[in-house]
């Protein structure tokens, strides 16, 4: 079947130099098992109308798109792993298979892998993915994707017939290749490998690929490196304020895993809060609580710092150090915009909206309320006062403790276009993704073979993103 003719092939990557990947070829597996497919995220850079049989020679078998790259490349980088350096990192089981621009807005897409098998940067590794693993990426992405976060999207995932040994899964177990649809695979450990190299020609090389690649409109800039990271800085700024928003854990927020457009990417031991809990952890490595729930602000503050340093030789350690002290109050307007969008409420100025938040996470704490309760009970405001008050929530709303945020949320009116009469919010409860719903989800594919739970998850969280979404631009209110 032919591609859509709004599919718009790129091929980017390959201007900034061998210097910066390998040429790697994809194993060759045993089985192809079609588990999933995105259609939306297909529709978005023209692939929606590929054949079952044409999807699994691109992403089981790794056939080169039309016009594509003619191999996949295996990314260089380095990075600092719970703060400790390591430069015998790289893509180690995944490639940057194709570029496509989004039929939206021209936007270049990156697809990646997960689990494609083995490249000179396995570090004795197999370079395969447990198709739980698969799973659960399938799950965080549309979860974080409907809530609003900034994210990759899960592409494809396809069963490949090989009985993986992993010490945190019982094992056998069975394993998938991952595809995933993402903005960008740059991150901060790609800067860090040239520096550590001291190969500042490169350096300087990568910042104006990212700049004319991703930033153009800011691609002219006197100084391209500090301008790179006033941009770096306000993007992660805002992914760390959704993820709190949204009561997620990445869980693993090293420098290789954040990106130079501000997306969340590479999900692995995740959660989400079951309730306000700063110390909540997602990791079970992770025994110092370095990348704590209510930790992840910092985490990413440091990661930026390690990028300012890479920027050094190309800039000055003034500017760098301004924009990097801006960063609490970025960070802090984009929390305050996050919760406001999160209540379904218009904002209004800055310091109704901080009080607003300030209030939002207090009432969190001291009630100990389901993260996603308050939410999802009174989304719209004042205009869900009755669906809350005949909630299951409904007598931690009737204490005093709830009242702060009752003034904030009755001066905030409902956002625009809302409708309440969408039948998401006929539910009793939220839609949520906690450890025991994603263990459920898994168990009946692990014993039965049963994909059904999960297909009938993913409608629940659609239904959820068009709900929260409100009408397409252009709608009538």
């Amino acid at each position: 079947m032919p591609l859509s003719p709004t599919y718009r092939p790129a091929r980017n990557h390959l201007t900034l130099g061998d210097a910066f990947y390998d040429p790697v070829a994809a194993a060759d597996f045993p089985a192809h098992i079609l588990r999933f497919r995105n259609q939306e995220a297909a529709a978005q850079v023209g692939l929606d109308g590929l054949t079952d049989a044409e999807w699994i020679d691109h992403f089981g078998r790794f056939v080169p798109l039309p016009d594509n790259l003619p191999t996949p490349l295996a990314l260089r980088y380095h990075g600092h792993q719970f703060r400790a350096y390591n430069p015998d990192l790289g893509d180690g089981r995944g490639f940057l298979f194709a570029q496509v621009r989004d039929v939206r807005d021209g936007r270049l897409l990156d697809i990646g892998t997960k689990g494609s098998g083995r490249t000179p940067w396995s570090r004795g590794g197999d370079g395969r993915l447990t198709l739980k693993g698969g799973v659960r990426e399938i799950l965080a992405t549309e979860m974080l994707d409907a809530l609003g976060v900034e994210t990759s999207r899960s592409l494809s995932v396809i069963e490949t017939g090989e009985a993986l040994h992993r010490g945190d899964e019982p094992s056998p177990t069975r394993s998938c290749v991952l595809a995933r649809l993402s903005h960008s695979h740059i991150r901060i450990g790609t800067f860090q490998r040239l520096a550590a190299l001291d190969d500042q020609a490169s350096l300087a090389h990568l910042v104006a690929y990212v700049m004319d690649t991703y930033f153009p409109d800011r691609a002219g800039a006197g100084d391209p490196a500090l301008a790179l990271f006033d941009i770096v800085c306000a993007r992660v700024a805002r992914l760390g304020a959704q993820w709190m928003g949204a009561g997620f854990v990445h869980g693993v927020l090293n420098t290789d895993n954040i990106n130079v457009t501000g997306e969340s990417f590479d999900y692995g031991p995740w959660r989400f809060l079951p309730r306000y809990d700063p110390g909540f952890t997602a990791a079970y490595f992770d025994h110092s609580g370095l990348y704590a729930f209510g930790r992840q602000p910092e985490a990413l503050l440091w990661n930026l710092a390690r990028l300012a340093e890479c920027l050094l030789p190309l800039t000055n350690v003034d500017g760098l150090q301004k924009i990097f002290d801006d960063f609490p109050d970025r960070y802090g307007k984009e929390m305050n915009g996050v919760i406001v969008k999160r209540l379904g409420l218009s904002s209004l100025s800055e310091a109704d909206d901080r009080a607003l938040a300030a209030a939002a996470w207090r009432f969190l704490e001291r009630s100990a309320i389901g993260f996603e309760s308050l939410f999802f009970d009174w989304y719209g405001g004042t205009d869900s006062r009755h669906r809350a008050a005949n909630g299951p929530n409904a007598r931690l709303y009737e204490g005093a403790d709830f009242e702060p945020l009752l003034r904030q949320i009755e001066s905030h009116p409902a956002r625009p276009g809302l409708d309440l009469s969408d039948p998401y919010f006929s539910r009793a409860t939220p839609c949520t993704m906690l450890v025991d719903t994603v263990e459920s989800i898994w168990q009946p594919i692990a014993t039965d073979d049963d994909w059904g739970t999960l297909h009938t998850m993913l409608d629940t969280i659609a239904q959820m993103k068009a709900a929260l979404s409100g009408p397409p631009p252009g709608s009538p209110a």
